[in-house]
């Protein structure tokens, strides 16, 4: 089964499912949400997975959901501000006035 990246509201984390069932969760992306703002805080991937490029997935899934939520993004997390910085199509995601501060 493909990986997929579901958000978890109640835990204030996006996961990414894996393994051969799906189910697995292999990692996820800590955000905090406020006023139209979802801050990515920590990006954590399990050993068990690391290598199969689930967390440019897991980016990816994150930063494409916060874009249909019509959400500004706030990189705090070194992961997704590297991700994003190697993918400058998502830059518009994060306010103009403070991407020189994320390095974007």
């Amino acid at each position: 089964m493909e990986p997929h990246v579901r958000d978890q509201p109640e835990r204030s984390r996006y996961e990414i499912l894996a393994g051969d069932d799906g189910t697995e969760i292999a990692g996820f992306a800590e955000y905090h949400l406020s006023e139209g703002e979802i801050a990515f805080i920590h990006t954590e991937i399990d050993d068990r997975f690391s290598g199969r490029g689930l967390g440019g997935l897991l980016a990816r899934g994150v930063l494409d959901d916060a874009r249909a939520r019509e959400l500004r993004v706030l990189p705090y997390c070194p992961f997704i501000r590297g991700w994003m910085g190697k993918h400058p199509e998502y830059t518009d995601l994060v306010p103009e006035a403070r991407r020189a501060r994320f390095g974007l």
